[in-house]
């Protein structure tokens, strides 16, 4: 089973969630081999209930993954803290969506939920716990508390950060980092555009359908990362039509988009 576990459903935060853009990545998603992926976009992007709302008419949910058209979606979505950083959750639709709801008040620069309240929080509701491109110079974790991070289910091999440093650079930051705190690694595209998916996958040594059997399966290693030979090609492509298509709306690039243009 090959899954993606950093995924995004829409172009960007200040984007409205497009049914056709959607359903052209789950498309692209599929014709890249993918069986499966966890849907994590940003906590604070406009109308991030309204998403899974569309979603509910768009494709049926059997309680643990919505089935679209082939594609297994887990139900997520990646959250900022106070000490900066960012905190991919995975789990059952309406475990997210409690947990969004307590997030309320912490949508906004400086008022972001502290790590370990945020760690208190998904636990409570059994939530999987992935550090999101640790080693991100933008947005890092490494510099947090060991036992805190410690703490997370995984951390994520980014194909975004592959591609601004290097797959064999990248992975010597992450690897030991992630192997002295007795976490695994797992692989997320970053894909908000859908030409990045395959990038970077992960090759599940057996089938999973719930959420717990994922976390099972990457805590025995049940698994392997595939970087693609064309990462740099597909993330390129991806950054070079993400900013296209914001122009056309009239979005200005964040400060990491424009790191990205220049790489």
């Amino acid at each position: 089973m090959n899954i993606d576990l950093h995924t995004h459903g829409k172009l960007s935060k200040k984007s409205d969630f497009s049914v056709e853009y959607f359903r052209q990545m789950v498309s692209e998603a599929v014709a890249n081999g993918l069986q499966a992926l966890a849907l994590t976009e940003h906590f604070n992007t406009s109308n991030f209930f309204g998403m899974y709302e569309t979603l509910d008419r768009l494709y049926p949910y059997n309680g643990h993954y919505y089935e679209a058209d082939g594609l297994r979606i887990f139900p997520g979505m990646e959250v900022d803290i106070s000490e900066t950083g960012h905190i991919l959750l995975i789990g059952l639709k309406e475990d997210i969506l409690s947990v969004r709801s307590a997030l309320e008040g912490h949508t906004r620069e400086g008022e972001f939920i502290p790590f370990e309240e945020l760690l208190d929080l998904a636990d409570r509701y059994g939530l999987w716990k992935i550090g999101a491109h640790p080693f991100r110079t933008s947005t890092p974790l490494h510099h947090l508390d060991p036992q805190l991070l410690a703490r997370l289910d995984a951390f994520d091999l980014n194909a975004k950060d592959i591609y601004m440093q290097g797959a064999d650079t990248y992975r010597a930051l992450i690897e030991p980092f992630a192997h002295r705190l007795g976490v695994p690694v797992i692989a997320g595209s970053d894909s908000h555009q859908c030409l990045q998916y395959g990038s970077v996958v992960n090759r599940l040594e057996l089938e999973c359908s719930t959420v717990e059997e994922l976390r099972a399966a990457i805590n025995r290693r049940q698994y392997s990362i595939e970087v693609s030979p064309c990462l740099h090609t597909k993330v390129k492509g991806s950054i070079m039509m993400k900013k296209l298509l914001k122009q056309m709306h009239g979005e200005a690039p964040s400060r990491d988009e424009e790191a990205e243009y220049s790489a």
